[in-house]
């Protein structure tokens, strides 16, 4: 792996993942317009109250890109009324980049609008509408459907639940299944401003990764010694084996943390994540190696396009792309997939393997997506 730039400022550990960026609540209850029973003459009456609970069975959901996924969201009251009682349903949302623990007044006010319901009626909004409906599967079910989802949509949901003056939510996660993988400027380490950083995932088909993503990749054994910026501002790395140049060799395995910092004038790598893709990332066997221009024609005469790395780090991880032959990638890097380590394939594991960002002259194979 690449050497290390500086030591960081703090150790996420591994036993910090449950309180980093989640706090959820799984049942809340408010009590409703009472009933009046009856008085008994000196000027006291009594109430029979009514309890609206709201409760979802799971703080977090996952699911892959393109797919469709629900956020699950049920209400009921205790005890029963008597009559049906006119309820309002709100989902809204906060993008994974501004989650933060405890969930605060000003993050509050930037949840977006996804939709409201009231009966039969409802509306969708932003770039959710037409994509989002309840699924209403049995009374005081309110989960929330949501259809082709997009790279973005990750992030926390709130279910309220509107009753007269009284409403009550919960809160669920939803995570995309994906792979993150560090990106670095051709021109060489520590070059990306946090915009430009942004901007180079997306030129990768893929998002810059939040940090739980992160704390996932480095639970599932990811290592990388050059710090990177992600989706809340803040620069972090990977490190799963403690050495010198990367924090320490007397520091623990975790996440090197060097806290936020200034989005235009400071410089460092990035680290994306990319979901699942629709199409196939495939090597393209072709009689002779190419330069990188003679790569992309051969992918458009194949009906194709050059993939890019997001593509490739999908195909890898997803759908368990093998390849023990490097070829050029759309960024001018040159690289190669391994899910099943073994001699001259490169390192004792899996992963994507990188030669770097060699002159476009020289000759290789290439990867295509279509």
């Amino acid at each position: 792996m690449p050497a290390g730039r500086g030591r960081g400022r703090k150790l996420q550990a591994p036993q910090q993942r449950a309180q980093a960026g989640r706090i959820h609540s799984w049942k809340t209850t408010a009590i409703l317009d009472p009933d009046i029973s009856h008085g008994n003459g000196n000027g006291e009456i009594y109430f029979n109250g009514v309890r609206l609970l709201v409760e979802s069975p799971e703080i977090s959901v996952s699911a892959s890109r393109g797919s469709s996924v629900t956020l699950p969201c049920h209400f009921h009251y205790e005890p029963e009324p008597s009559a049906p009682r006119r309820t309002r349903v709100k989902w809204s949302w906060l993008p994974a980049n501004t989650v933060s623990a405890p969930v605060s007044l000003q993050a509050l006010a930037m949840e977006t609008e996804v939709m409201v319901a009231m009966g039969n009626r409802h509306r969708s909004y932003g770039s959710f509408k037409g994509r989002v409906r309840l699924r209403r599967s049995a009374p005081g079910d309110m989960s929330l459907v949501i259809n082709g989802l997009q790279l973005n949509d990750t992030g926390r949901y709130r279910c309220e639940v509107i009753d007269g003056l009284e409403d009550e939510s919960v809160t669920v996660d939803l995570e995309m299944r994906g792979v993150v993988f560090p990106c670095f400027s051709q021109k060489g380490r520590y070059l990306f401003n946090f915009f430009e950083a942004k901007q180079a995932c997306k030129d990768q088909e893929a998002t810059l990764a939040t940090f739980e993503q992160l704390f996932t990749a480095w639970d599932e054994g990811l290592d990388w010694c050059n710090a990177g910026w992600l989706a809340d501002g803040t620069v972090q790395y990977p490190i799963t084996a403690p050495r010198d140049g990367c924090g320490g060799d007397d520091l623990a395995p975790g996440l090197r943390n060097y806290g936020q910092r200034h989005r235009l004038l400071h410089h460092y790598d990035a680290f994306c994540f990319s979901a699942s893709v629709k199409g196939t990332v495939y090597f393209l066997k072709h009689h002779t190696k190419l330069n990188f221009t003679e790569a992309v024609q051969a992918c458009a005469s194949d009906g194709s396009q050059i993939a890019k790395v997001g593509q490739m780090y999908a195909a890898w991880r997803l759908m368990g792309l093998d390849r023990c032959d490097a070829g050029w990638l759309a960024d001018g890097s040159v690289r190669y997939p391994i899910t099943k380590a073994r001699a001259n394939c490169g390192p004792p594991k899996p992963g994507v393997r990188s030669f770097g960002f060699p002159p476009l002259s020289l000759k290789f194979a290439v990867y295509c997506y279509r």
